[in-house]
């Protein structure tokens, strides 16, 4: 397997359980792929793409959790694609967990179980882009907008399958008109920053081809009065627990 020639720190993610080789600068690891992968409710035998991977967390994290599921990551970027190939190589998770060059957009049919993504947040024009062109690629989408996005995932789901991505709570609209007419059974989990503080991020889960109403999940406080991560954050993000629904 050939090194990656970008610069690169090797750190421990999911309370050291997983090694994660990701970019010295630019766009590095915060906790959105982490709660991502969580909230996946996948079963032994089950198949998962993660569509836009990055670095590889969510699908290093899930690899962690999930031992006996198959997962692809899929990556537009050579260099990202190729650090998340190199971590699933020192976690030992090669034989489950695949890393593909690729474009979503362009991406071959497929009947996955699930499908987690983690979309640019931002669309053109939108925001002050970063000078690092990896970070800048992974925050604003170029000519494919969100409901794009959205419905390319769709698109790799089999019947009945799910979709399960993070994003701003402030473009919930959106995401639900992707989804309409394609999807149902929709939850949307808020993750408030703090009790009493408005959410900034939302984790949004629906299936492919149902019908069933739309749910709001009470959702998940990240931190404490005191600052630190609340109890119930420290058991996924540090003890590889399950977000459950």
């Amino acid at each position: 397997m050939r090194r990656s020639d970008l610069a690169f720190t090797e750190d421990g993610i999911l309370g050291n359980r997983v090694r994660l080789r990701q970019p010295l600068e630019g766009d590095r690891a915060a906790i959105d792929p982490v709660l991502l992968a969580a909230a996946v409710p996948a079963k032994a035998g089950e198949t998962i793409l993660d569509a836009g991977t990055g670095s590889g967390v969510a699908a290093l994290c899930l690899a962690s959790r999930l031992p006996d599921v198959s997962i692809e990551a899929l990556e537009i970027q050579p260099d990202l694609a190729l650090l998340a190939r190199e971590s699933a190589a020192i976690n030992g998770f090669e034989a489950r967990l695949t890393v593909r060059e690729g474009d979503l957009m362009t991406a071959r049919e497929a009947a996955f179980d699930h499908v987690m993504t983690n979309p640019p947040f931002l669309g053109p024009g939108e925001g002050t882009a970063s000078p690092d062109s990896r970070r800048r690629r992974a925050h604003i989408h170029d000519e494919t907008d969100l409901k794009g996005w959205v419905r390319a995932c769709l698109a790799l789901l089999r019947a009945g399958g799910t979709l399960t991505l993070i994003h701003r709570a402030d473009r919930i609209d959106g995401i639900l008109a992707a989804l309409e007419g394609l999807a149902g059974g929709v939850v949307v989990f808020p993750l408030w920053p703090a009790a009493a503080k408005p959410a900034r991020r939302v984790i949004v889960r629906a299936r492919r081809g149902v019908r069933a109403q739309a749910q709001i999940h009470p959702g998940l406080v990240l931190h404490d009065p005191a600052g630190g991560y609340s109890e119930a954050a420290e058991r996924i993000l540090r003890h590889a627990e399950a977000l459950v629904f």
